[in-house]
């Protein structure tokens, strides 16, 4: 038996290296991130169109018929006393930002991989794919008591220097460490994720509440996002009969599913969570896909 091997498996599966990361590159060539619109992954089923690039003010000319009324630049047009309209241009570098969850709740598994991992890999696939996209690639990492942002960056040293930050934090993740809340993470991206900017959040979305909605409220105004909601398939659903025993080598906890209402309102909890954010989804107009740690990575983004 190779023990070796069997340990390097075994450690992909609760780890992710910056190899395994680099190496996406690859099948993230087929991805296409230009997508009229996502349609929400399993019990959604409805869509969500994104807005296109940003666009950008070039010039003002003299009004001519067909003009969009919208357009008018009533500065110039008073300061001239003709009317004049504004001229956009496409923006020929979109900002991709890229929020990866790395909290504690992040490290669990009972099937496929860790979720931590899971969203390691979903944040470079899209990635690479918007380096393959001519886009610009930025993001934000967080753990349990620290969040980090980068500057959208050009090139595959942006895509390398993005990845490198997720395979490298340094976070032992311990309880009394968890002072990082979903509320303070989308509070920082509001202010480093730019108008115009297109915007993945990957994460178990736990800790989720109404002034998380807000935030999220506000980012959509100016930015194209993306929820991307990672969980493990017992999350949703216990086994209907036994005693099953949890760790993180620091706490114990027993689950006996035995016990009717425990486990109903185990299930409860995750589905509300669920339903909570499809329903922002839908509202905002926003792209929401679920990926379960036995799946794919590449075909749930396909």
């Amino acid at each position: 038996m190779n023990f070796g091997k069997q340990a390097s498996t075994t450690s992909e599966l609760v780890s992710v290296s910056l190899k395994t990361l680099v190496d996406l590159a690859r099948p993230a060539a087929g991805l296409n991130l230009k997508h009229s619109a996502i349609r929400a992954g399993q019990s959604g089923g409805y869509v969500s169109r994104f807005k296109g690039r940003g666009m950008e003010f070039e010039e003002a000319r003299g009004y001519q018929p067909g003009d969009d009324i919208r357009s008018i630049d009533w500065r110039v047009t008073a300061r001239t006393g003709e009317t004049h309209t504004k001229v956009f241009r496409e923006e020929r570098e979109r900002p991709v930002f890229i929020s990866v969850d790395n909290r504690p709740a992040m490290h669990f598994a009972t099937r496929g991989v860790f979720k931590s991992v899971l969203a390691a890999k979903l944040a470079g696939l899209l990635a690479w794919a918007a380096q393959h996209h001519g886009d610009r690639i930025g993001g934000q990492m967080f753990t349990g008591s620290v969040c980090r942002e980068l500057k959208p960056q050009n090139g595959k040293h942006a895509v390398l220097r993005f990845l490198n930050a997720i395979s490298s934090q340094d976070d032992d993740n311990r309880v009394d460490q968890a002072t990082i809340t979903l509320e303070h993470v989308l509070a920082r991206l509001m202010h480093h994720a730019r108008p115009g900017s297109l915007v993945y959040i990957i994460s178990d979305f736990r800790g989720i509440n109404d002034q998380v909605e807000a935030y999220l409220a506000k980012l959509a105004r100016h930015c194209q996002v993306v929820l991307i909601f990672v969980y493990d398939p017992l999350e949703s659903h216990l086994p209907d009969k036994g005693r099953y025993r949890f760790t993180d080598d620091k706490r114990d906890v027993v689950v006996d599913t035995g016990d009717r209402q425990r486990l109903l309102k185990y299930q409860q909890h995750f589905s509300e969570r669920l339903h909570q954010l499809e329903q922002i989804a839908k509202k905002m107009g926003l792209a929401f896909i679920q990926c379960s740690t036995t799946d794919d990575p590449i075909q749930r983004l396909r």
